[in-house]
Parts: structure tokens; sequence; C-alpha cells
């Protein structure tokens, strides 16, 4: 009976639309959770703790740093901002870690450039413990970020039923449209069914949600990145027609910058993201972020990639014997995207192919650059060989475009 009622719901919310235009490229920005978890210990820890001046402080940083001009605009709240609900059940943030309440960092992030993204859980609590949003409250809560002047809702799906998921997620993607406050809508419905057909159906998805969470939460480990990609590729079929402008996929967070990732695996989860068309959400500590790092989040180039508006997320293309992997990307005006992956941890492997082999056209000649190095790849035919070095762990990753004839010059934009 209950596989009934959710597969019933599913059908007759299919008319609610998130309709709000946005998101026309993977949304950018800045997220609490990996981080800072739930660390609400402001005596102890005042400058880690889920609070309003950590929040005012990354959005400082955002905006000073050249993150908000490269397109990280969002500043995200996440789990255990919630003090409760007050007489008339509206949610209330936590009085003494957000003196201020939420609209007042709104305005802040506002006045910054910058739009704010918050979180709740469509069950009777969030993951945390914290007053979730039950069937009852949907509405009054979508009425309340609206009034606080939100411009993300993240939707988690603990301590719910998949019969209160299939109703809910819909009804609060129609709440959303129906406050007249465009907020983007991030669910996390697809990861609690097993982020696969027939459980989860990805075309009421994409009418549903501006992005969606497939699989596992990220931890601060190469092993977790790695077994998000397998996951990731092993169903690329399935995942990749998915998304497009508007409704992503959403394989979590960037750990650029914290504790269990080397400078290689670094570079390696931001073109793997980028390859994917994944949201860029970084969670790290802006504070404190290594120029190094830095250096990986803000390449002007993985970002144009990342953002193309043809919106095609890319396919794991090529594996090899020897623990190389090639993913392409098709992006707009003839370009393209590689990445040569990898898995090998031994040592530099010196990878042989052509553009041939990895299913361009003949007879053609690209131009591209080496999206790390900037070095400018010429007159490369898709019959030639070439070789590249990958580090372990690590990627190559080259931006290419054609050449219409010999005797045109290239028409690719460089950075």
């Amino acid at each position: 009976m209950l596989r009934k009622t959710v597969l019933f719901l599913a059908l007759v919310t299919q008319a609610l639309m998130l309709e709000n235009g946005l998101l026309r490229t993977p949304p950018m920005g800045w997220l609490a959770w990996e981080r800072f978890r739930c660390n609400i210990d402001c005596d102890q820890d005042p400058k880690n703790c889920i609070s309003e001046q950590l929040f005012m402080e990354m959005a400082d940083r955002l905006a000073q740093d050249g993150w908000r001009d490269l397109g990280y605009v969002y500043l995200n709240i996440d789990d255990c901002w919630i003090g409760g609900r007050d007489a008339s059940g509206r949610l209330i943030a936590d009085p003494q870690r957000f003196p201020h309440g939420i609209a007042f960092l709104a305005d802040y992030a506002h006045s910054l450039g910058l739009k704010l993204g918050i979180y709740e859980d469509m069950g009777k609590m969030t993951c945390m413990g914290y007053p979730g949003t039950t069937l009852d409250k949907v509405e009054l809560d979508a009425e309340t970020f609206a009034e606080w002047k939100v411009d993300m809702l993240k939707l988690d799906g603990c301590y719910s039923t998949d019969a209160e998921r299939a109703e809910g997620y819909p009804k609060m993607a129609a709440a959303l449209n129906a406050t007249g406050r465009p907020i983007a809508f991030s669910c996390s419905w697809p990861a609690y069914e097993g982020g696969l057909p027939p459980k989860v159906n990805y075309t009421l998805m994409a009418k549903t949600c501006n992005l969606w969470r497939n699989y596992d939460d990220i931890q601060d480990s190469w092993k977790s990145v790695v077994s998000i990609v397998d996951w990731f590729v092993k169903y690329q079929d399935i995942l990749q027609p998915a998304a497009g402008p508007g409704h992503w996929n959403d394989p979590d967070m960037l750990i650029i910058g914290n504790f269990g990732l080397s400078f290689e695996e670094s570079r390696a989860q931001m073109a793997l993201w980028t390859i994917l068309a994944a949201p860029l959400f970084m969670s790290t500590d802006l504070r404190t972020i290594s120029p190094q790092n830095m250096d990986i989040l803000q390449n002007p180039l993985m970002i144009k990639i990342n953002q193309d508006p043809l919106g095609i997320p890319g396919l794991r293309i090529f594996k090899s014997e020897s623990q190389i992997e090639v993913y392409k990307r098709h992006l707009s005006n003839e370009a393209s995207a590689l990445v040569f992956f990898s898995r090998r941890t031994d040592m530099p492997h010196h990878f042989h192919s052509s553009l041939l082999d990895l299913k361009y056209p003949r007879s053609r000649i690209y131009e591209g650059q080496n999206v790390f190095t900037g070095d400018i790849i010429s007159g490369l035919k898709s019959e030639s060989s070439f070789s590249v070095v990958i580090n372990p762990s690590g990627v190559v990753m080259w931006y290419l475009y054609p050449i219409k004839s010999q005797g045109l010059s290239s028409q690719m934009s460089r950075l």
C-alpha cells in the first residue's frame, strides 16, 4: 500500500513545477557543513561555531578576496541554526548564536552582492535533531524564508517517510513559487531513495528542484571523493541526461582547502566536479585558506568551463588497464573539455592517445589550453598522437576549440 501511495503522490504532484527560471548554470558559493558541521559551542570555540559571526566573516571573505566576482555568490547556512518555533509556529534562529536573526544575515549578504541560502529538513526533525518542516508547515516555512529574503533553500530528508518526501518536496516547490520570491531549491530527495530509478523519477525531479543530492555525503578524504566519482560514473547513462540548465546533479561540496586532500587530489576534485557540471559549493575556512588552494578554486578557465551555458554534464569516455581515465564534456561553440585522470599511486604516468581515439571527428584541427598551467595547445590534429604526463591521483585538463579550417585563425576565447 505504501508503494502505491508514493507512486500516486508522485503522479498528482507532477503539475507542481518549480518554474523559477533560476540556476541556468551550476550554482557557486560557500556552504558551512563539511568544514564546520554542527559546532554550536560558541563559548569554547567562538571563531568556528555555527553563528551569525561565522557567516558574516565568510561573507566578507567572499566579497573581498575575489570569490564573488568569479561567481561564488551563495553564502549557505546548513543544519543547526534553528532555535525553535515561536507561538505562531514560525521558525526562529537560535537567539544566542544568531542574535539579529536570519533576515539580518540576508540583508548583510545582499549588501555585499551575495545571496543567502538556508537549510531545513522535509521531516519531523533535521538530521541533527532541530525542528523540521512537516507537511503542515511547508507553506508557512516557505513564506518565512521569503520574508527573510532568503535566496536558496536546501531541504534535507532525515526523519521522513517515502510518502512524506513524495508529497513534501513538490509541495515545497509550489510553496516557494507561491511566495513570489525567486528562491533556488536544493533537494536531498533522490539521496534518500537510493539515487536511481525506479524509485527516483528524474523527469519529476527536474520539474521540482533546481539541484539535488543523488548520493552519500562527502567526507574530508580522497577515499570519499573517489567513491562519489565511482558512483556517478557507474550510473552516468542515467544521471547525465537528468541534468541541465536549471536542474543539476549535486555530488556534494568541494573539500579543497581542508585536511584530507593533497595538492594533486584537490586539483582532481575541482576538475572532475567541473566536468560533471556540478554545483561548486566550497566548504572550507576562507579566512585561512592557502594561496595554493585559492588558485585551484579561483581558476578562471575552470570556472568558465563549469559555467558553460550549454549545461551538458560530461562523461567518462575511456578507461585503460594502466588506471588512466578520460572524461569529456561538450561545451558551447563546439568547444570541449578533457580531463585525464590517474588512479595510480606509484609515479607519474605517460599517457598516449589521439583525439580521434577520444571520439573527436576526423580531419579537424584544434587549439586549446592546459587549464592548470595555461600552456597553449596549438595545431592539434584529430589523427595526431599526443602524450600527457599525469601525476598519481592527479589530473591534466584541457580546454579545446576546433579551428574551422587551416586558413582561419582560431576563434577560441582565451582567458
